[in-house]
Formats: structure tokens, C-alpha cells, sequence
């Protein structure tokens, strides 16, 4: 059958349109993630600038305040990448479907495989971005904001 090459193409693009979808999703995610981790850069970066003028009273807070944001920073450094690691194994399976179809081959356990991985993946990335939005939310504080510490005129 002259058409059967292109049928079975066919069939494969068909197969492919859900994992594409997913990497919708996953793009999505990782924009998410991206602005997430810039905003933790950015507020890192103001109150490392404060150190130079601040109070000494206020040098211990905002040493803690940093090392807060250094570990929210590397939860979200790791949902990037495991993000990321998911939709490459995401394409992957997308390539192994054509070149299964193309070689007419047998990749079922790989395919397979490639896809529990990209779910582990991808899990995992979640579980990181959880832990960061569970870090941001630990220490949140609203309300007045607490009085500055007295500053001690020396007399003369």
C-alpha cells in the first residue's frame, strides 16, 4: 500500500499532539519559575545594598533575610531544571516516536521509559517550587512594619 508510510506519520503526529501540549505547560511553568527566581534576585540584591548604611542592630536580620532568599533561590534554581530536564525528555520521546515509525522499530519500553521519567522530572520540579512558595510564605510578615532601632546621639 503506496499510502501506508504516510498514514503511519500521520498516526505519529497524532501521537505527538499531547506530549506538545505538555511542553505548553511545562513553558508556562518555567516562565513561572524564571520571574520567581528573578524577584528573589532582585530583593537579595536591595537589601545586600542596605548593608553599607544600615543600623548595627539591623545587620543580623538582614544577614537572615539573605540566607532565606539563598535557599529559596536554589529550590527554584532546581525546579528550573528539573523542569527543564522534564521537557527534554518530553522531546525525546517526541523524536523516539518518529524514528521508531521511521526505522519501524520497536521502541515501546523506551518511549515509555523516557515518558516516567519526564513525570519523575517534572514531579520533582513541582515539589521544589511547592517548597519555595512554602520558604516565601514561612516568614511573611503583614502588618506595621517593626519601628527602627533608636539611633544614639552621642553628647558632647
Amino acid at each position: 500500500m503506496p499510502d501506508e508510510p504516510i498514514t503511519s506519520i500521520a498516526h505519529v503526529i497524532q501521537l505527538s499532539v499531547a506530549p506538545v501540549f505538555l511542553l505548553s505547560g511545562i513553558a508556562a511553568l518555567l516562565n513561572v519559575l524564571t520571574n520567581r527566581l528573578a524577584r528573589i534576585v532582585d530583593r537579595a540584591r536591595s537589601m545586600e545594598a542596605q548593608f553599607p548604611s544600615a543600623a548595627p542592630g539591623r545587620l543580623d536580620p538582614l544577614r537572615a533575610s539573605l540566607a532565606r532568599m539563598a535557599v529559596r533561590a536554589r529550590c527554584i534554581s532546581w525546579g528550573i531544571s528539573l523542569c527543564t530536564a522534564s521537557a527534554i525528555l518530553i522531546s525525546a520521546v517526541v523524536i523516539v516516536l518518529f524514528l521508531d515509525t521511521i526505522a519501524n522499530a520497536n521502541g515501546r519500553l523506551l518511549v515509555a521509559g523516557l515518558f516516567i521519567l519526564a513525570m519523575l522530572a517534572l514531579t520533582a520540579g513541582l515539589l521544589c517550587f511547592l517548597r519555595e512558595i512554602y520558604l516565601a510564605t514561612r516568614y511573611l510578615r503583614i502588618g506595621e512594619p517593626e519601628p527602627a532601632a533608636p539611633t544614639v546621639v552621642p553628647t558632647r
